[in-house]
């Protein structure tokens, strides 16, 4: 998120107060940048105290609030800053970007119209808006927004980026790798954009396409985990029976600012259908069972399971989606770890575990299935989600072109009950929609004896 100053002195302001002031606001905002956002909130209300109105102070606690998991809060101090100084446009744009991950997406469309408004050559603002309007399949006015910026400035990666996905996404595949071309000459090293480009390739089944972006970016980052995964994933080479830790690790952590406004435009269920299978074979929720949430992510599933929770610990390889977690307030314990090896180094510690659309980074299941059963209590109920593999051919599990697993029925009753764990439900379900169609799961609950 840009970091935007008003640049506005408190009314009235001495030369020394505005010295202090300025000061105490630079310190703070390195503590925001550290990720000290408790810090970073002490300073600005000190700051606040003494000059109420400053408007740096109540853009940067605005900031620091939603950082914090009060985005509710944080935008109405960054309205109250506009409000004071209407003619910062970087603050303009930071509003956008947190009703973004607030998921207020017609407010920050407005907000960032708002920026261009008052700068027509704003170009952050006009690619951030580019980005909601593809995401809602606005694809004419992305592009003409994309168009624009780098019109403004040539050397503009990120517009380029996003111009890339939006032609492919229209089916202007030449256009679009043209733009990418561009974009990885100007930012050659940002996963997250630069990843989206053949991914996209995929989802329009351009598959050999796909693998030669990756090729020509492996032989530039030899070592890349999640260009070997991802490799291997659409061109049907060598597939390792789960994804590593190192690609899960560098995949989320690139994803965590975004995931959740992502999941939000593809309607994701998994969370609401992993507790809606909690609902009904759990008594009603009292706080009186030691949950585990595996591989919590941002942490969407810890609010549905929170009454369940006499503890409520979560587990993830990303720091990034950790901190984005934490921001929820509802979890007792937040661990950066591998939930296989989490399992086996916490055995008989937990009333139920929870594990929503993780699994799907996983081909072949036993071994977590059987780490479950030792982490469970008896009597203790697993809840989990995988993609579905459709009917045909043998093979237990597939590793899809997309990088994600889809299992095969079979395979998941046969890992459960090799691990000794009753199944109570396996369920087809709808996951999510991806590239228009949706996403076929299982939904699977299993309890230890």
């Amino acid at each position: 998120m840009a970091r935007g100053s008003n640049k506005a002195a408190p009314r009235g302001a001495s030369g020394a107060a505005r010295l202090a002031w300025t000061q105490a606001l630079q310190y703070a905002v390195a503590l925001l940048r550290d990720g000290q956002h408790e810090a970073a909130e002490r300073e600005l209300r000190a700051v606040l105290r003494k000059w109420p109105d400053q408007p740096d102070g109540l853009h940067f606690l605005g900031i620091a609030r939603h950082n914090q998991g009060h985005s509710d809060e944080g935008i109405a101090l960054i309205r109250q800053a506009l409000a004071v100084n209407p003619g910062a446009v970087g603050v303009w744009n930071n509003l956008g970007n947190v009703l973004t991950e607030a998921q207020r997406f017609d407010e920050a469309k407005a907000t960032y119209r708002e920026a261009l408004a008052r700068h027509p050559e704003f170009i952050n603002a006009m690619n951030n808006l580019a980005t909601i309007l593809r995401r809602e399949g606005d694809h004419a006015g992305s592009e003409a927004l994309c168009r624009r910026a780098v019109e403004i400035d040539p050397e503009f990666a990120q517009a380029w980026y996003n111009l890339s996905l939006t032609l492919l996404e229209q089916g202007k595949v030449d256009e679009g790798l043209t733009a990418n071309s561009r974009a990885i000459v100007l930012w050659p090293k940002h996963l997250q954009a630069r990843n989206a480009v053949p991914r996209a390739l995929v989802h329009l089944g351009r598959l050999d396409e796909a693998a030669q972006l990756y090729r020509d970016w492996l032989a530039t980052d030899p070592d890349n985990p999640v260009i070997l995964h991802h490799l291997a994933a659409c061109s049907g080479g060598t597939v390792p029976e789960r994804a590593s830790d190192d690609y899960v690790e560098r995949t989320f952590d690139a994803f965590a600012a975004t995931f959740d406004a992502n999941l939000s435009a593809l309607g994701y269920r998994a969370p609401q259908l992993v507790a809606d299978l909690l609902t009904r074979l759990l008594p009603p929720p009292a706080r009186q069972f030691d949950v585990l949430d595996l591989g919590c992510g941002t942490g969407l599933c810890g609010p549905l399971v929170r009454d369940w929770s006499r503890t409520l610990t979560g587990c993830d390889l990303s720091s990034g989606m950790l901190e984005k977690a934490d921001r929820r307030r509802v979890y007792d314990k937040l661990q950066h770890a591998e939930l296989v090896a989490y399992l086996l180094d916490h055995p008989g510690s937990q009333d139920a575990l929870v594990c929503a659309d993780t699994l799907c980074y996983f081909g072949e299941l036993g071994p977590a299935m059987a780490a479950a059963h030792g982490a469970l209590r008896p009597g203790g109920l697993l809840v989990f989600t995988v993609e579905a593999l459709g009917d045909g051919g043998d093979a237990p599990y597939h590793l899809q072109p997309h990088g994600r697993y889809a299992h095969r029925r079979a395979h998941v009753a046969a890992s459960l009950a090799a691990a000794a764990l009753h199944t109570e439900a396996l369920e087809p379900v709808e996951l999510r929609m991806e590239a228009g169609k949706p996403v076929a799961g299982w939904l699977v609950a299993a309890r230890r004896p």
